[in-house]
């Protein structure tokens, strides 16, 4: 059974940091998969914000260029976002997962909340 677990998430100012982490489990011996960071702000759908593939290159969503960067260690079957200039807009609970979505299950994700 698949499990993603999200954590590092918390309260930050406008301009702070986080980095946020993502472990996964379950697939297997081999961490093969094109990862991804998703949010989802109140009252709206879930976006992807940024994504790694196995070789490590990476995509992100416009809003997020040169503040975020995506990183993973395929031995520790782990993913990272670090987040820096953080903006009130950036509020969401994030999650990671598969790009495009393969598992079929999501984790309970990592509240951020950007706010002074």
């Amino acid at each position: 059974q698949v499990q993603l677990v999200e954590s590092g998430g918390g309260l930050v100012q406008p301009g702070g940091s986080l980095r946020l982490s993502c472990t996964v489990s379950g697939t297997g011996r081999d961490f093969v998969y094109t990862m991804g960071w998703y949010r989802q702000a109140p009252g709206e759908e879930r976006e992807l914000v940024a994504a790694i593939a196995s070789g490590g290159g990476t995509v992100y969503v416009d809003s997020v260029k040169g503040r975020f960067t995506i990183s993973r260690d395929n031995a520790k079957f782990a993913v990272y976002l670090q987040m820096n200039s953080l903006k009130p807009d950036d509020t969401a609970v994030y999650y990671c997962n598969t790009h495009p979505l393969v598992f079929g299950t999501w984790g309970r994700g990592t509240q951020v909340t950007v706010s002074s």
